[in-house]
């Protein structure tokens, strides 16, 4: 049986051999994307034959929501389980007004591209048991669909960060399909400048995305200024050092015309300290960017710990002194353990 989400040609082939219409594809995406059709039978327009037909070659949903927590600030995470048993998370962020066709209001999706992630940042929870898999372009889509599900029927979503478990640009074979379906007007119709993809920075990899498909925000998490440091936080930085990633990103931003994002995960007495922010001020060297500052939310089982209010205010103060923009995010969804890897791994020590 085929995930309908999988590969548009194969419905519209399949279409085609049962004698449809070549637009009855546009009418099914559309039932899936914008009237969030849980089944065939929903999609009471098509014929009932076609219905039966659909639901016997085709399914819906290869994922089952096996843990579904929200936080009181409106924050929802799903721990969603594979076909093969694998889990990973992704999540809806609420943001300013009661819904996101409101002026200013938001309502966020951070989803994930692989089940676990083979990059090793010391501090993250979802690279701690190394990557297993590539996620495929329909178990990419199926996180957006089960994430608009939780909103009431006159929301919609917003915006998407590819921000959650695994290297988005590790799997850009897959990934940009997904994200191509999730721009269609006839889908989600998700502004592509409402898409942000994140990586550790791998150069081969944004360079093929300049040349592909440059419209796309692209956020690169530092989380150190030095090589020495960063390899210590970010062991793959060992095999290609910051130069490389910076001129990299250069190269995205001169194809794209798109303001660079930097992340940069705070964490207390190891990257926090005034000459981190001077050297951070100084690798930036004047570009258009904007740094997103991250308070380290803490794993358990890590020993890292949270700045205290102190070391960021200060932090903040030499970046913005040396003519950085700065953003800092706060921590949303934190008493539901909203940071990546961090629900998937409570399960599997409660199991």
């Amino acid at each position: 049986m085929q995930h309908i989400l999988e590969d548009s040609t194969a419905l519209q082939v399949w279409l085609a051999a049962q004698g449809q219409p070549a637009w009855r594809a546009k009418a099914i995406r559309r039932w899936l994307f914008a009237g969030r059709a849980a089944s065939f039978a929903a999609m009471t327009d098509l014929p009932k034959d076609l219905r039966t037909a659909l639901e016997a070659e085709f399914r819906i949903w290869t994922t089952s929501i096996a843990k579904h927590t929200v936080a009181d600030d409106g924050t929802e995470k799903l721990l969603l389980e594979l076909a093969d048993g694998q889990r990973i998370e992704c999540v809806l962020l609420r943001e300013q007004g009661p819904g996101a066709d409101d002026a200013g209001a938001r309502r966020t999706v951070c989803i994930s591209s692989q089940v676990g992630c083979a990059m090793g940042c010391v501090f993250c929870a979802s690279g701690l048991d190394g990557v297993v898999r590539n996620l495929t372009t329909g178990e990419i889509l199926e996180q957006l669909l089960r994430l608009q599900a939780l909103l009431p029927g006159h929301e919609r979503l917003s915006h998407i960060v590819v921000m959650g478990m695994g290297e988005p640009l590790a799997n850009l074979d897959r990934l940009l399909p997904a994200l191509a379906a999730a721009q269609d007007p006839g889908g989600l119709g998700i502004s592509q400048r409402r898409i942000t993809i994140s990586t550790v920075g791998l150069p081969p990899a944004i360079d093929r995305l300049a040349a592909e498909n440059p419209g796309y925000n692209l956020a690169v998490s530092l989380h150190a200024a030095d090589d020495d440091l960063r390899t210590r936080l970010v062991p793959v930085n060992r095999g290609i050092g910051l130069a490389d990633v910076m001129a990299a990103a250069d190269r995205y931003w001169e194809a794209s015309g798109r303001r660079l994002t930097f992340e940069y995960v705070l964490l207390g007495r190891l990257n926090d300290a005034p000459e981190h922010a001077r050297s951070l001020v100084s690798l930036l060297g004047g570009r258009a960017a904007l740094v997103n500052v991250i308070p380290y939310n803490r794993v358990a089982g890590l020993p890292y710990e949270e700045p205290t209010r102190a070391e960021r205010e200060r932090f903040l103060e030499i970046l913005r002194a040396g003519g950085v923009n700065v953003h800092v995010r706060h921590r949303k969804g934190a008493r539901i353990d909203a940071a990546c890897g961090q629900l998937r791994r409570l399960a599997a020590s409660a199991g």
